[in-house]
């Protein structure tokens, strides 16, 4: 079908106005076109704004895994359908076809029934990027249990927090996983959670490590020797539409996470589609997505979008740093990576060191580079668009959110041009609109504001797990009618977006709005500067004062720190104007981060203004140790 693979700017425009102007036909071909279904829908979709209540394909009934491997068998069967990236590069990598992704995924289903899990029940997945992750998500799908994946980097408190909040009756772990040169002891942690789990019933944990652990009797059982008596081959659930597929929790900025919850068909349809098109995917490509399966990235874009395609598809267990900086290029020449998404966080800190590092192996195979997770700055875009892209890979800067199920805006390769910083254009299907803080709608381009959706889209999350109310609240009443996403955006002359960050980063200083993303990008241009984030603090002149937190590359490589404020402040003067500014620089050696790779900024905001305390949920802290740093160091 033409709209399903876009591949012209005149044919995009032509593609969004049908998505925008006959949203229930333009979704119903795509998905009619491209799925296999049990049974039709009945209406497109239902939905009410105000209650945000959405249903998507009605009374529909399918499996997502027909779809992401079943359908494949008779003519990809033999195509590989997932590559295994060991952390350890002597390690062998491991190919799965999709005959052979069909026979595990059998297994694991056949031995999960056998062990008493049912349709609807919570199953938590605790594991480290190996293959037994793919095969747990999917066997859970395939037979209509819902999954939550939990970040094999969290705490047992944030895993107890996430087990209990659902009330996961099943839990698969592991002994250990790698994580360049650590052994993480995810069964330990997983033990420490379970004595604050009263719903669990049985742990299911798979060798990776090979490490001595604690097996507690009918309770625990090794997953190997199960698999190796399952039958490899299953039927899989007939599921409705709009059945739950899997909560996905993310940190909430007071009080527990939030469980968000997205169901069946909408969500495939969607991450399908989009995958397709934003990564321009072709037969026999290879498709890269550096993120964990423990966030909605490695959800969408490792599993269900590129396996949902018939893509090939890499599940890397290292990171970027081990056993050096080239680990990344080297993977990519290995497997001769086409498509390659990753986070700014992961650019910036290889952008830091040698680009020998890059330049040792031939990138040549990349036809599309991705960026997901914040927005890109200005120099880490260049970087990457050089030395990675060779200026020959569209760079597609993605905007998307875990509510949201797949990308929103972004560029669309071949077709859009792109230009650094900005997401580019929505996706067919996504209305966007910017709102000032009076709820009016701000017409026109070359504006600033809050950034809403003012129509839902098939993979839009449907409730917060156990509380619908909080749900509502957070995306649904600040802007009623629209979904808030909690993020300020800036429309150019020529209608594209760009993310100037959580609208709480929009600063008023003496009346002028500022966006902390474009001043963080100029700070970060200085020679001497790694990394930078910037809060507002209350100011009795002012309202509000701006607060800048400095990582320096290299403390030998200057002296004068005075001087380094003054020549930063320049810089910020020179290219937004003095509104802009910093009343206060404290030079940090590192940012407080979640484990995805996005800054805490409330902490740095609460230290800004003299809040020393009660930072809220920090469960998903991946340096929790630098907070102390930057509270102790505070410039008062």
């Amino acid at each position: 079908m033409s709209s399903y693979s876009i591949k012209s700017l005149e044919q995009y425009f032509k593609v969004y106005r049908k998505s925008i102007n006959k949203p229930k036909k333009f979704w119903a071909k795509i998905a009619e076109n491209n799925f296999t279904w049990y049974q039709k829908w009945d209406r497109v979709v239902d939905f009410d704004m105000q209650k945000a209540e959405f249903e998507w394909f009605k009374n529909a009934k399918l499996n997502i895994t027909k779809n992401c491997v079943d359908r494949h068998l008779a003519n990809k069967g033999e195509e590989t359908a997932i590559i295994f990236e060991p952390n350890d590069p002597n390690e062998e990598a491991k190919h799965f076809t999709y005959n052979e992704l069909y026979a595990e995924v059998s297994k694991m289903t056949n031995v999960l029934r056998e062990q008493g899990v049912e349709k609807g029940d919570r199953v938590c997945i605790y594991l480290p990027m190996i293959p037994e992750l793919a095969f747990s998500v999917l066997a859970c799908a395939r037979m209509g249990a819902i999954h939550s994946v939990v970040f094999g980097g969290f705490s047992s408190n944030a895993l107890a927090a996430r087990i209990n909040d659902s009330t996961c009756k099943y839990l698969i772990t592991a002994d250990g996983g790698y994580r360049g040169t650590k052994i993480i002891d995810l069964k330990s942690v997983a033990d420490v959670a379970l004595q604050k789990t009263p719903s669990i019933r049985k742990v299911f944990v798979v060798e990776r490590t090979k490490q001595e652990i604690e097996m507690v009797e009918d309770r625990d059982l090794f997953l190997q020797p199960l698999l190796d008596n399952a039958p490899a081959t299953s039927v899989a659930e007939i599921m409705d539409a709009e059945d739950p597929l899997f909560i996905l929790y993310t940190s909430g900025s007071t009080g527990k996470p939030k469980g968000m919850v997205h169901t069946t068909a909408g969500y495939m349809v969607y991450t399908a589609y989009t995958f397709k098109n934003i990564f321009n995917y072709m037969s026999g490509d290879v498709f890269w997505c550096t993120a964990d399966i423990g966030w909605i990235t490695g959800h969408s874009y490792i599993l269900y979008g590129p396996l949902l395609n018939g893509a090939t598809t890499v599940i890397f267990e290292g990171i970027p740093s081990y056993p050096t900086h080239s680990r990344f290029w080297e993977v990519i020449e290995k497997h001769q990576v086409n498509q390659f998404y990753t986070a700014p966080t992961a650019i910036r800190s290889l952008a830091k060191e040698k680009v020998e590092f890059v330049q040792k192996y031939r990138l040549n195979s990349l036809k599309v580079i991705g960026s997901v997770g914040e927005p890109i700055n200005e120099e880490a875009w260049h970087w990457y668009n050089d030395h990675v892209g060779n200026k020959q890979c569209p760079l597609v800067d993605t905007w998307w959110q875990t509510e949201t199920g797949g990308i929103l805006i972004s560029a669309i390769p071949f077709v859009t041009p792109t230009k650094p910083t900005y997401a580019s254009l929505p996706f067919p299907g996504i209305k966007p609109v910017i709102m000032d803080e009076l709820r009016n709608e701000i017409e026109g381009n070359q504006k600033m504001g809050n950034l809403c959706i003012e129509y839902p889209w098939p993979a839009i999350a449907r409730t917060i797990w156990g509380d619908h109310q909080r749900y509502i609240d957070t995306y649904f009443t600040t802007f009623p009618g629209k979904y808030f996403s909690g993020d300020g955006a800036l429309r150019d002359e020529v209608g594209y977006y760009r993310i100037t960050g959580r609208v709480d980063d929009v600063i008023i200083v003496s009346g002028h709005n500022l966006g902390t993303a474009p001043i963080e990008d100029i700070i970060n241009e200085h020679q001497y500067v790694a990394e930078s984030a910037i809060v507002g603090y209350p100011h009795e002149i002012k309202g509000n004062a701006l607060y800048g937190y400095v990582v320096i590359k290299e403390a030998g490589l200057w002296r004068d720190k005075n001087n380094l404020i003054k020549e930063i402040n320049q810089l910020i003067a020179d290219q937004i104007g003095p509104i802009a500014k910093l009343d206060k620089i404290q030079f940090v050696n590192g940012l407080p981060k979640t484990r995805s790779g996005k800054i805490m900024r409330r902490i740095l905001r609460k230290i800004a203004e003299g809040e020393l305390s009660d930072f809220g949920d920090t469960s998903t802290l991946l340096n929790p140790e630098i907070v102390e740093d930057i509270k102790n160091d505070r410039i008062k």
